[in-house]
């Protein structure tokens, strides 16, 4: 099949090629059901106006889209709550999509934002790799905005964590508390934050002289945490230290450690990363990182207010200071 035409788009839909384009262009409102049916069609034909929306947009909608891989991860719903507040401080409104961490279905939800006509994106790419296309088609078309992960290759902003200080602060804990081995559970390595995670564990303990009794990889699941420290438990002895890649793993590390009797923190120490609400809950209460979500959910915003502006700068990258939160789980009295 050749390039999509509008044409196309209006057979599919059953409609005028003039509805087709106030559709897509927002210019003249359509009925919610029209917009529904042109914009499925548009997607199932892969049809992105080859710049034909974006010059036929008369004028900003005050809207921008999310993608974020869950918004059942405790981690994205505080991100989400933090961008969606510091739109609404600028006086824009949020469309919020969850991809599922599939990237079919990102590049899908993608298509559909630049169908709807929203002035920017602001994105968390699931795959390192498989993302890669999509993004930077959207990119082509409006401004975008990565937060947490990010794809290489993009032509695009960035904001997120410093992951390598993040597991510094880590290690640099564990070693100054004793730990002289130490195992780290993670998911696969799909993207920039899991592979950049990994990479200063390896790093940092080596920096320290911290032996690494295995590094297991699943995914951001509770499930996956239990299951993993249950290999550990198995295969024993106990590293004195496990490093979790985020909090809900380290909450399903201590679910097992907790039926296998082992106990926190006097048979081993046991970290998480992202501070959720449930990390100073958990029974003993988590050594976590501490993400500066709103902060930098106000950073994505301004970088893609920025994008919107007359004046377009080159892409930056702002990779901000986490902190590290101690609590029981690594042997200290619960700070908080």
């Amino acid at each position: 099949m050749g390039r999509v035409t509008i044409r196309d788009v209006a057979e599919r839909a059953g409609v005028s090629t003039a509805t087709v384009s106030r559709a897509l262009s927002g210019a003249r409102p359509v009925s919610p059901s029209v917009l529904e049916t042109v914009t499925r069609a548009a997607d199932d034909l892969g049809y992105s106006g080859n710049g034909i929306a974006s010059a036929l947009r008369r004028s900003r909608t005050d809207t921008v889209g999310m993608v974020v891989p869950s918004i059942a991860n405790p981690f994205f719903t505080a991100l989400v709550e933090g961008v969606e507040h510091a739109l609404q401080q600028a006086g824009r409104q949020l469309f919020l999509c969850s991809s599922r961490s599939d990237p079919d279905l990102e590049a899908q939800r993608l298509r559909s934002l630049v169908a709807r006509q929203v002035d920017g994106i602001v994105i968390s790419p699931v795959h390192g790799i498989r993302s890669r296309e999509a993004l930077a088609w959207a990119t082509g078309q409006l401004p975008l905005v990565q937060v947490d992960r990010y794809v290489a290759g993009v032509d695009s902003d960035w904001v997120g964590v410093d992951d390598d200080l993040a597991l510094r602060l880590v290690v640099d804990h564990l070693a100054d508390s004793g730990v002289t081995s130490a195992a780290f559970i993670s998911s696969t390595l799909t993207n920039s934050s899991t592979e950049l995670r990994v990479a200063g564990f390896t790093e940092h303990t080596a920096r320290r002289g911290i032996a690494v009794r295995d590094v297991l990889l699943g995914e951001y699941s509770i499930a996956w945490g239990r299951e993993a420290m249950q290999r550990l438990v198995a295969a024993g002895p106990l590293p004195d230290a496990v490093v979790c890649a985020d909090d809900l793993i380290a909450l399903g590390v201590l679910q097992a450690c907790a039926a296998a009797g082992v106990a926190v923190p006097a048979d081993v120490l046991v970290t998480g990363f992202d501070d959720i609400p449930y990390a100073a809950l958990s029974d003993p209460p988590l050594t976590t990182v501490r993400q500066p979500q709103d902060d930098i959910a106000e950073e994505a915003v301004r970088l893609l207010s920025a994008a919107l502006g007359p004046h377009r700068a080159p892409p930056a990258r702002s990779a901000l200071a986490p902190s590290l939160v101690v609590r029981a789980s690594t042997g200290v009295s619960a700070s908080g």
